[in-house]
């Protein structure tokens, strides 16, 4: 019976082990490179219609395991050329840029091989580069929440497949001629495939 139990506890000493070297192996560090997809809400209170442009853009993050299933995620990007339409007017009637980097805390959930987590955040979204009609203008900055869903899935080691869904809240102001007529609501959601190397 000793023996037996000996034996119980040496294999879960070596299972233990080898659990925290693997971990220990993959390194806190987790980067990833990712196509998006830009899907706009576009809500608006101005009573123009506006909206701006869907789009594909590049995407990296990078996320600091604090524990195995706590971690940080930066998500940045470079700054997205964008054209604002107007229904009531008839079609496009400027452009801007927006910079929108995200930090977000992430619970990650093992699940065998697949590895999803949910995460929330903050976005702040600079807007740039703002060409619209004469008298028009917004708000330049937007402070808002980013909520997240995704998976990682094991293809060799250290290397993922990246499944990724965010709902990031992003707002402007209009004015027209100094007074505010309403808020743009761009509140996208963005679909995300790429890669991530952990280390």
């Amino acid at each position: 019976m000793k023996k037996n139990l000996l034996t119980v506890a040496v294999l879960c000493a070596m299972m233990t082990s080898g659990a925290a070297f693997a971990q220990q192996a993959e390194g806190p560090w987790l980067v990833r490179a990712r196509a998006v997809n830009l899907d706009s809400a576009n809500k608006d209170s101005t009573g123009l219609g506006l909206s701006v442009n869907d789009k594909v853009i590049p995407e990296v993050d990078v996320s600091y395991f604090f524990t195995p299933n706590i971690a940080a995620e930066l998500v940045l990007t470079v700054p997205q050329k964008h054209d604002l339409s107007s229904s009531v007017l008839g079609g496009k009637i400027g452009t801007l840029k927006h910079l929108p980097p995200s930090l977000l805390v992430q619970y990650h959930m093992p699940m065998g091989s697949f590895k999803p987590y949910v995460g929330a955040g903050i976005n702040y979204t600079r807007f740039s580069s703002v060409k619209l009609p004469a008298g028009v203008d917004i708000d330049r900055n937007s402070f808002g929440a980013a909520l997240q869903v995704g998976v990682d899935i094991p293809l060799q080691k250290n290397l993922y497949l990246n499944l990724d869904v965010k709902k990031v809240f992003i707002k402007t102001d209009v004015s027209l001629a100094g007074a505010k007529i309403g808020t743009f609501k761009v509140d996208p959601v963005l679909v995300g495939v790429g890669l991530g190397w952990r280390f």
